[in-house]
């Protein structure tokens, strides 16, 4: 079936999808700046990395080390600063880059296994366009190499399990190993949910003895990560407990929990993950719901098809959805994981269903929407306020060198970052810093938290720039 207003065959059409994505979200990668919370916080962590030289434990601030999270999102960005500076482009470039990767796996599955052009790049143009996938590919974040190392073990042990290759079973661990330096042990988890409930249909258990290089591949597995979790307890001496019994046990049963050391747990209603699913897949849930009722009408709801193919994708899929829906702190990017599989599921379906080539037209929104929303965050019209342009003003003072760089009450990651570390955080009120201040300094005020009728001293106090929120005035030493 051709699509006849741009007379392009619907690969041809799948491929441009790919193409554009890919390039818009490049493009758009250096526009706007590192967004608090996350991108700014985690940008930040890898500028620490990249200035010290530290690359074994990512660092929260300077000589304060972070528990939360292995260093696989820190070697990223941290890599991209070596190679293009300190800047947004770089920071994010990295992880674009895996995102590609991701998609050339998702297409290379369905190629090796199901010999269908056609149907490889319609799964690679879906995920390449559905929204949150495309999105956090770009962005400093731990999901996108968290989705690489899944992504590499599901497809892995699909083909493993195919064509009988050790090969494939190989790369299976080496999938946990980057799951394991990016996010941990719940790589381990979601593969695990995935494959038992795909291995407890159809006797498929009794085939677990063989279909994978057991041995090697543990031991391979073990050589790969490791060693980096040896290295961060003997660098920073309770890793462990914090990371595997904090992190990855309290952090998804006792809501709100309070053990967090580097903010505030967030706190959901359980089973909210269902609801960022849906948005998260988007332009394509639709499609993919339409598709299931389509099947269900036929008789073909069982999944169980192509040997298990469809099956094997929905046991994917749900794998995150079935382990946060029990979770009461969660964010939306939780469910990235399973987006490769939405993806295969809709391509998978089309070929039993096919819907008109018309429906992929929606791909497009996703791009448009990048674009908007990128120039929109760049000239801060989002309500969504970062603190670089406030920090340019800063670094064109002429006393920037010899003073101190204060911020009242609260820092934001964004500060962190876009002074290059050099701010600090101080909790006393406004009239207390200046009365006791014995060296020069500049001082980030909220506006709110000026007290009413406060007055700068004229004489040693000086606005010297402002953006909608804050002001930075610049105080000279009392006498």
């Amino acid at each position: 079936m051709s699509n006849k207003s741009l007379n392009l065959t619907l690969t041809q059409y799948a491929i441009g999808l790919v193409v554009v994505s890919v390039l818009v979200r490049l493009a758009t990668l250096g526009l706007y700046p590192l967004m608090d919370t996350t991108e700014a916080r985690y940008g930040e962590m890898a500028r620490i990395m990249y200035e010290t030289g530290n690359w074994i434990t990512p660092m929260f601030d300077y000589n304060v080390p972070f528990w939360g999270k292995p260093p696989l999102f820190t070697w990223l960005s941290a890599a991209g600063f070596e190679q293009f500076g300190v800047n947004e482009f770089a920071a994010r470039l990295p992880h674009l880059v895996v995102g590609v990767v991701i998609i050339g796996l998702t297409w290379l599955l369905v190629a090796k296994s199901r010999k269908n052009n056609e149907e490889a790049w319609l799964a690679a143009a879906i995920l390449a366009t559905s929204a949150a996938f495309i999105v956090i590919s770009g962005a400093v974040m731990t999901d996108t190499a968290l989705t690489l190392g899944i992504t590499l073990s599901m497809v892995s042990f699909w083909l493993s399990w195919q064509q009988s290759s050790r090969w494939w079973g190989y790369l299976f661990f080496v999938g946990l190993a980057i799951g394991m330096l990016a996010k941990g042990p719940l790589t381990l988890v979601l593969v695990g949910i995935s494959l038992t409930l795909w291995l407890g249909q159809e006797k498929r258990w009794k085939k677990i003895p063989t279909c994978l290089p057991w041995k090697g591949g543990i031991a391979l597995f073990l050589l790969l990560s490791l060693p980096w979790y040896l290295l961060a307890e003997w660098k920073s001496p309770g890793f462990l407990n914090y990371f595997i019994i904090g992190e990855h046990i309290k952090r998804f049963v006792v809501s709100g929990w309070q053990g967090d050391l580097y903010g505030t747990a967030h706190k959901e209603i359980r089973g909210t993950i269902w609801v960022y699913w849906l948005l998260a897949a988007l332009p394509w849930t639709p499609i993919l719901l339409r598709q299931l009722w389509r099947s269900f009408k036929s008789g073909d709801e069982s999944g169980v098809s192509d040997n298990g193919y469809l099956g094997f994708l929905w046991c994917w899929m749900l794998s995150p959805l079935i382990l946060f829906t029990f979770a009461g702190n969660i964010l939306a990017s939780y469910v990235m994981p399973g987006l490769p599989a939405v993806a295969l599921l809709i391509a998978g379906y089309n070929r039993q269903h096919r819907l008109s080539d018309k429906v992929y037209k929606f791909g497009l929104v996703t791009p448009a929407l990048i674009i908007v929303v990128a120039l929109l965050l760049k000239f801060g019209l989002t309500g969504k306020e970062v603190e670089k342009g406030l920090m340019e003003q800063w670094a064109l003072q002429p006393e920037t060198a010899q003073s101190e760089l204060v911020y009242l009450k609260k820092r934001p990651f964004s500060a962190q970052f876009y002074s290059y570390g050099k701010a600090v955080e101080v909790k006393e009120p406004l009239s207390e810093v200046i009365k006791r201040a014995d060296s020069h300094m500049f001082l980030v005020v909220e506006k709110k938290h000026i007290p009413q009728g406060f007055l700068w001293d004229k004489n040693r106090c000086e606005l010297r720039g402002e953006s909608k929120k804050r002001e930075l005035v610049y105080c000279v030493a009392r006498n």
